[in-house]
């Protein structure tokens, strides 16, 4: 009888691992994960979630001699343990999840720099605290360890049992969230109901199934498509209609740079002095959105350039840098314009040597057309007014009218600035990082002061329209309670909605400064540009309008599914009244919420497919392999 009681009290290694692993993923769950909790079957889903994945995984060990169980639970649970921790990590500055996409752009990660040195903390060797259990119970191989051999029958039960938990898993979640699947640009939700690890799984079935659709797919999709654009185009203001043609284009991508900054004071001292002024003597859009996703920057880009939205995973940049696109700067180039984007980063940093020929770029100034020294860098690389000075001579060398795009560094986590650059001090808020932020924002707007001085000295400021856009947010959710204290408000899903306001500004010679409050983003950017310049956008396929049309509707759509309209904010399934942040009856956003899904999953089926490639313009017909349309 004791020797039976001996032989119970004895745990193989794979129920130590898989415990081991559960029990760590539930810890990371609750203190490195903000996930919202609505009741408690949605908390038992959270609790139980890891199981379904870890069970399927290290069961592989059951058909292994103990040699090879050893090495392969080990190994599974270091690989496990990196997928956790690179989640981890991201989402300290991005409040996301990482997707596969993302995983294979280690061409970035040599620049991160400083970034990743801010988001790796030395307490995070208790990421990998049961790795280190594992490998020291399987050296020391303690009395109370047992490697069993599996029956064949062992093995199927164990399956069965795993393929139940994981129905039961997933048969739970779609209790709480219909369709579950279907919602893959809220990762959240993913990582809420099926598990951190599934949700990679699920990712990688995404990534396997969006590579096939271009190989599927066919122009005749475009008709609904171009039947779409067409019924929502806004046709321009014919006072602002061509009232920049001929004028050269100066566009401006302000790093991480948010509304909120915009007339605001701490201290007794402006953040953006600069910009407040510029404002005043531009046209300024104070309800305007960044709809950015993973790529961030490059997001933007791409959005300001194309009028499509971005991915939910991954970025274009990288994932779709091949397709046929009929971007701005290809446009312009067909109606005499000289493009060319300046950036004083490494060439192939989001794939931007290789999109650029896509969008049609016909000069990138890159890192080595600067000079770029130890003493005037900081951070992710030359500091913006060194930046600004050093491209007017590439302006000065550009056959006019040229079309140049400027992407700014400076003001990007980690928010690092020498003490001579300082305009103003650090805040003193619960968080390191907004802190810094303010700083490195008031350093960009000198930045900008001294650019704009030097356009006017080199006689390119009065033939010139400059237009300016903050390309993403920089103050992620994780600083909440900070920007609270900053904003003297609690941060809700509605203010933090709000928050994703970014400056643009378009400042046009001659005329007067006008504040404008429709509800926008950076979709409408390509075609307010083109209808200034006197190019109809009409015929091409996009989902902005133009800023200055009496026809643009107020109806703004974020890559995470949210959307602003004139009246109302919808955001992680909650309507709320923009007069005063509440809550209302969700039926009141119900009309557009179908429209908000329909675009994205229109614009998704554009760029997985490649269709523009069968799009082709003729003597002013649309031509779609063998469909032509007036």
């Amino acid at each position: 009888m004791l020797t039976q009681n001996k032989k119970w009290q004895k745990l193989s290694l794979l129920t130590i691992a898989i415990l081991l692993i559960w029990l760590k993923t539930n810890i990371v769950y609750q203190t490195s994960f903000d996930i919202k909790i609505e009741n408690g079957i949605q908390q038992f889903i959270l609790w139980i979630n890891p199981l379904s994945s870890v069970l399927f995984i290290l069961g592989i060990s059951l058909f292994l001699k103990e040699k090879h169980q050893k090495r392969y639970i080990l190994g599974s649970s270091i690989f496990l343990g990196i997928i956790l921790y690179a989640n981890v990590v991201f989402y300290r500055i991005y409040t996301d999840f990482l997707t596969l996409p993302l995983l294979f752009q280690t061409s970035n990660m040599s620049d991160l720099g400083s970034s990743v040195k801010e988001l790796i903390f030395w307490t995070d060797m208790f990421y990998f605290a049961d790795i280190i259990i594992l490998a020291v119970l399987i050296k020391k191989s303690p009395s109370f360890i047992k490697y069993p051999t599996y029956t064949k029958r062992t093995k199927r039960i164990f399956y069965i049992a795993a393929a139940g938990f994981a129905f039961f898993n997933l048969s739970l979640a779609e209790t709480q969230r219909t369709q579950l699947l279907t919602r893959t640009f809220d990762r959240e939700i993913l990582v809420k109901n099926i598990g951190a690890y599934n949700y990679q799984l699920y990712d990688l079935f995404l990534q396997t199934k969006s590579s096939a659709q271009r190989a599927l797919a066919d122009g005749s999709k475009l008709t609904d498509i171009v039947n779409y654009n067409a019924a929502n185009y806004a046709a321009p203001n014919k006072d602002m209609f061509g009232i920049a043609k001929g004028k050269n284009v100066i566009l401006i991508s302000l790093e991480s740079t948010q509304s909120f900054l915009v007339n605001r004071e701490v201290n007794g001292k402006e953040i953006t002095p600069f910009l407040n002024d510029f404002i005043k003597e531009s046209y300024y859009f104070n309800n305007f959105y960044h709809q950015t996703g993973q790529g961030k920057t490059s997001d933007s880009e791409f959005i300001v350039e194309n009028s499509l939205y971005p991915l939910s995973r991954g970025a274009v940049f990288f994932t779709h840098s091949g397709n046929e696109y009929h971007a701005t700067p290809e446009i312009l180039n067909e109606n005499g314009y000289y493009t060319a984007s300046l950036h004083a980063n490494n060439k192939s940093f989001w794939n931007r040597d290789i999109m650029y020929q896509s969008l049609g770029y016909q000069r990138f100034y890159e890192i080595e057309d600067y000079d770029v020294k130890e003493e005037n860098s900081i951070g992710w690389g030359l500091k913006d007014v060194d930046f600004f000075e050093q491209s007017i001579q590439h302006l000065k060398e550009m056959p006019q009218p040229f079309y140049s795009k400027f992407i700014t560094l400076t003001n990007h986590f980690p928010f690092v600035l020498e003490k001579e650059d300082k305009f103003i001090e650090p805040l003193t808020t619960g968080s390191k990082t907004l802190n810094n932020y303010i700083p490195t924002v008031r350093y960009q707007d000198e930045a900008l002061k001294k650019f704009i001085q030097q356009l006017k000295e080199e006689g390119i400021y009065d033939n010139s329209i400059i237009v300016m856009y903050g390309d993403h947010n920089g103050i992620s959710e994780n600083h909440n309670k900070a920007m609270g204290e900053l904003l003297e408000e609690e941060v809700t899903p509605f203010v933090s909605t709000q928050l994703q306001r970014v400056p643009f500004v378009i400042h046009i010679p001659g005329e007067k400064g006008k504040t404008i409050s429709t509800v926008s983003g950076q979709i409408d950017i390509k075609p307010t540009i083109l209808h200034l310049l006197g190019i109809n956008a009409k015929n091409d396929i996009q989902f902005g309008s133009d800023l200055f049309s009496k026809e643009k509707k107020e109806f703004t759509v974020l890559r995470d599914g949210s959307f602003i309209t004139k009246d109302y904010v919808y955001t992680k399934e909650i309507c709320y009244d923009k007069k005063d942040g509440n809550p209302v009856e969700k039926d009141l956003c119900t009309p557009y919420i179908e429209q908000a899904n329909e675009e994205l999953d229109i614009s998704d089926s554009i760029i997985y497919g490649d269709l523009l490639r069968f799009y082709k313009m003729n003597d002013g017909r649309l031509e779609i392999e063998d469909i032509e349309m007036e």
